[in-house]
């Protein structure tokens, strides 16, 4: 897979830095990924964020777009900002629809995740072997779904 420039990642309020990508591990089910640190328009660090690009079971539960945003700077949408910027590079390569998932607990996350426009589609107990079971003792997780071709990108 291709990695795509991405300089032009940013709004009126945020910068999407790019600060590595990760090549596809087929042994171990992972796809590439872009991770990126997400700036305010000051270009300080505010948190950070990943898109996953592809398609595979574990990315059911652990979904495309993961994002954490510093105890500091929460309350001003930059996981949602973010997101939108990541929708639009899923889609340049070809994606159709993108998962975001959290814990059931994380209300900022599920808030983030409504307001974005998504579709829970389930609360999903998450296999044992999962990774976050494994690594991160979860046992659910919130699935919400965004469809990037409806009119408008992913939110409604």
């Amino acid at each position: 897979m291709e990695f795509f420039d991405t300089s032009r990642l940013f709004s009126d309020e945020i910068t999407l830095s790019l600060e590595k990508t990760k090549e596809a591990d087929p042994a171990r089910k992972r796809v590439p990924a872009y991770l990126f640190a997400i700036l305010d328009r000051g270009g300080d660090r505010v948190g950070s964020c990943d898109l996953k690009i592809g398609y595979s079971d574990p990315l059911y539960y652990s979904g495309h777009i993961g994002y954490e945003i510093d105890e500091e700077h929460r309350g001003n949408h930059y996981a949602a900002k973010a997101c939108r910027l990541l929708f639009g590079l899923a889609k340049k390569h070809g994606m159709k629809y993108l998962y975001i998932t959290c814990a059931p607990e994380n209300l900022p996350s599920r808030k983030t995740c409504e307001y974005l426009g998504g579709e829970l589609v389930e609360i999903a107990e998450l296999p044992e072997d999962h990774e976050l079971r494994v690594e991160r003792g979860h046992t659910r997780e919130c699935i919400f779904r965004f469809d990037l071709e409806r009119p408008g990108g992913a939110e409604k």
